[in-house]
């Protein structure tokens, strides 16, 4: 009898301990995961990878750190930047010509120092599924978005980060352990988990409610000028665009290929960061990557070199000047005329349709804009680029 006493003793305690624990239930990491919402007429593959899916937290934190100038750190002349200081929405997240840092064709990094190139717009990056940056250099699958934002963090010329001190930065700043707990399910910060937020904000970046997007829906019709630049667009005997830019059946308006374009080989064969740099194949002197078209009435300087300030000299480039060179793309196809030689009239149609793929939405869209100008944290814990 005493030894079935202390058995049920035991037992009580058990399921007393039990019930005290049930008051109190463990943190149970739920997410709120998404899939990108796009035209049905937009590819149907993306970059997310399986370990850094879209999540609502998530996307929430990487806007608050694209837009955080104390993500940069301070150097001399307590110097910082963020994301934002280069990739403007306004500018379909490109530097844009006012940028109080652009140079030459080229930003100012936190330090003073020259970018290698010219920025590349943010603007449906999840569609990428070749390489990332001007030359390459972030080879996509073997490396992925997440790496690419980690380069430009650490860049000597661009955020001139080290890991460890941006890990304890970021940490130390009273709003972000709650944020990333909410988004990675504990208030651990990591330059893994830095880049994860902040490239799955960049993958919502999405345009697709241009002019030309409502047409493709059948919302809208192109004028008579515009479906004529259309035309030229899409055809060899027009301006031979879709070669590399897509026509119809290439809505994100780039290949992402890395091409030779026909620049003057004698001016542009010795740049240090072209894709030779990357690759040591001398097919490869004076290769870039191909950008995407939308939004290109508001992504000035254009090149890798930001040398052409407007979208007529670039159309002038492409219809008599281009530059023949051993290694020159074979989708050049008017290359030994100097040229697709458009009319003047030819040119303003082929403008005309470039402009269509303007996408006002995209460039004002409250999700992608500074959380911190309308934010319900604390003003003592805000710090982002105006």
């Amino acid at each position: 009898m005493r030894r079935i006493f202390w058995n049920l003793l035991a037992l009580g305690w058990v399921v007393a301990l039990a019930s005290c624990g049930q008051g109190q239930p463990e943190h149970v990491f739920e997410p709120s995961y998404f899939d990108l919402e796009k035209p049905d007429y937009f590819p149907s593959q993306t970059n997310v990878p399986d370990n850094n899916r879209l999540s609502t937290q998530g996307v929430r934190l990487g806007r608050y750190l694209f837009y955080d100038i104390r993500l940069s750190g301070r150097h001399e002349g307590d110097s910082m930047l963020s994301c934002a200081t280069c990739h403007r929405q306004e500018h379909s997240f490109e530097s844009g010509l006012d940028n109080p840092r652009l140079v030459d064709g080229r930003m100012q990094g936190v330090t003073g120092a020259l970018t290698a190139h010219n920025m590349l717009p943010l603007v449906n990056v999840a569609y990428n599924t070749k390489a990332f940056g001007w030359n390459g250099s972030t080879e996509y699958p073997a490396e992925n978005l997440e790496q690419l934002i980690q380069k430009t963090l650490l860049d000597s010329t661009e955020f001139a980060g080290n890991a460890d001190s941006i890990v304890k930065r970021i940490a130390s700043i009273p709003m972000y352990p709650h944020l990333f707990e909410e988004a990675f399910g504990s208030e651990s910060v990591s330059m893994d988990r830095i880049c994860s937020a902040i490239a799955q904000f960049v993958r919502t970046l999405v345009s697709s409610d241009s002019k030309f997007d409502r047409y493709m829906r059948g919302e809208a019709q192109l004028t008579a000028e515009e479906m004529r630049g259309y035309v030229l667009f899409t055809t060899e005997e027009g301006a031979d665009c879709f070669h590399c830019h897509g026509g119809s059946g290439n809505v994100l308006f780039s290949t992402y290929d890395i091409l030779i374009n026909g620049l003057d080989p004698e001016e542009f064969f010795t740049d240090a960061h072209d894709r030779y740099s990357v690759t040591g194949n001398v097919v490869d002197r004076g290769a870039y990557r191909v950008p995407t078209l939308r939004n290109i009435e508001y992504t000035a300087p254009y090149m890798h070199d930001g040398r052409f300030s407007t979208l007529d000299e670039v159309i002038d480039q492409y219809s008599e000047n281009v530059y023949y060179s051993p290694y020159i793309s074979p989708l050049m196809h008017h290359v030994q005329d100097g040229g697709v030689q458009l009319t003047v009239e030819e040119k303003a149609c082929l403008k005309a349709f470039l402009l269509t793929l303007s996408d006002e939405g995209f460039l004002n869209n409250p999700n992608f804009s500074n959380p911190f100008v309308q934010d319900t944290i604390p003003a003592s814990d805000v710090s982002a680029e105006e």
